[in-house]
């Protein structure tokens, strides 16, 4: 799509600074992929002019260090022989690690596309016949430039890999995506995400990323306590409507954009200005904590903790917010099964149980760094017993508060992705359209449950 942009940052003139990185991946398969990288307010683009008749290649970017080349691809033939030599052009264009060196016939590689990606086309690259590395290629959709600021994005991988740990790296980047590390892993699903044991460890990692330095992460000055999910409703807004517009006066009158956004005014002002609601401490969110975006390491080195075999990836949409909207998404990702067969719809019954829940929390607590969600200043590790308790019941009652807001975000999203759909008349891989219609009716539903009188 066009230049919407998104979130926090609302401007797409921005240098990309490419970056080292962790594991990413999208919904779906048992194996791994990664994403992230860089663009930062002291960043600069400096470019050298490279030739290699051998490849055709003109000239190459270099990205804080990155290269970069002109040049895209088409997901949907990524079958075709065609598509297996532009990539293979595409890495030795980009001096990939070992590809690079060695002519490898097209037929000879293994393009396996990762199933369950919304926002991406995901595949793992390798070659059976030849001892390379194997890589994640990531192609970004063609609506996702009007939810996500690529240059921020970058910039936020970048800073995760290099100061945290978090991230796999980028070896370099075309015009619609990128080529990344790949980790030997196994990305969860819909069922192993409720294993008790996991759920703690993804609490723990969730605490841990909620620790960071918003600060050295945001490529421009944040303002304190900033609230994320309100920008993107803003932000997001005019391109849904733009697809509304598209849609047929019956499809249409599902959605009422004017009274949704009118209580969605009264409901995030109520909770901004409402005491112990978690909307004054904002906290470093990945936003979209997902099965699919959560990876399980198949070899870890002797003596590292346990939790640290779950790694959290693809922070497209990473940004500052209160630490109960990204409990409240992980849950609300419970509900939804992407590799089903309806799996734009909901299924409330798969929504943690009050003991999953608290299974979560105690780990995420246990992790987290002071202010606790609470506002204490010491760490939960040394409250008593009652104040733990009190802690909990803090924390849930904010998950439901913020849950609210995870409809309104992701509604607006769905009806931003089917633009590409609705103006083709393509019978969508994902019902964007549908998704759409049923976050907005939890929205309400959840709104009209917490009885606010609007």
């Amino acid at each position: 799509m066009s230049s919407d942009v998104v979130g926090p940052e609302l401007s797409t003139a921005v240098a990309i600074s490419l970056p080292r990185a962790n594991v990413k991946s999208t919904m779906g398969s048992t194996h791994s992929h990664i994403s992230l990288a860089s663009s930062s307010k002291h960043s600069r683009l400096t470019s050298s002019s490279c030739t290699d008749s051998k490849h055709g290649l003109s000239s190459i970017d270099i990205v804080e260090g990155i290269p970069h080349i002109t040049g895209s691809l088409d997901a949907r033939q990524y079958k075709t022989p065609q598509f297996a030599q532009r990539l293979l052009d595409i890495f030795h264009e980009l001096a990939i690690p070992s590809w690079h060196k060695v002519t490898v016939p097209p037929s000879t590689i293994h393009i396996h596309k990762v199933s369950g990606a919304l926002t991406n086309a995901v595949f793992f690259v390798s070659s059976p016949s030849a001892p390379f590395r194997t890589l994640l290629l990531r192609i970004y959709g063609p609506s996702s430039g009007a939810l996500i600021a690529r240059p921020r994005e970058l910039h936020i991988l970048h800073v995760l890999s290099s100061t945290y740990h978090m991230g796999p790296r980028v070896y370099g980047t075309f015009d619609n995506g990128r080529i990344e590390e790949y980790f030997d892993s196994v990305t969860l699903t819909v069922s192993t995400i409720r294993e008790s044991r996991t759920s703690a460890f993804i609490g723990a990692r969730m605490a841990e990323l909620h620790g960071v330095d918003i600060d050295a992460l945001e490529p421009k000055p944040v303002a304190k306590n900033t609230i994320t999910s309100e920008q993107i409703v803003s932000s997001w807004t005019p391109p849904a409507r733009r697809v509304l517009d598209l849609l047929s006066p019956s499809a249409r009158a599902d959605f009422d954009l004017d009274a949704f956004l009118c209580r969605w005014e009264l409901y995030i002002t109520w909770l901004k200005s409402t005491p112990g609601s978690g909307a004054d401490c904002t906290v470093f969110c990945h936003n979209d904590a997902q099965y699919g975006n959560i990876l399980r390491l198949k070899k870890m080195k002797e003596g590292t903790p346990e939790h640290l075999q779950i790694i959290v990836v693809d922070f497209e949409y990473a940004a500052p917010n209160p630490a109960a909207y990204d409990i409240s998404n992980h849950f609300q990702e419970w509900t939804y099964n992407y590799h089903g067969s309806t799996p734009h719809l909901r299924d409330p019954s798969r929504y943690p149980t009050a003991a999953e829940r608290e299974n979560f929390y105690t780990a995420y607590l246990s992790h987290r760094e002071v202010p606790l969600p609470s506002g204490r200043t010491v760490p939960y590790s040394s409250l008593s017993d009652a104040e733990r308790a009190d802690e909990l019941v803090n924390l849930e009652r904010q998950v439901r508060l913020w849950s609210v807001v995870t409809h309104a975000t992701w509604a607006l999203w769905g009806l931003v992705q089917a633009r590409d759909d609705v103006e083709a008349g393509d019978v969508p891989e994902f019902d964007y359209i549908a998704y759409a219609r049923c976050r907005f009716e939890v929205f309400h539903a959840e709104l009209d449950a917490l009885a606010l009188g609007f």
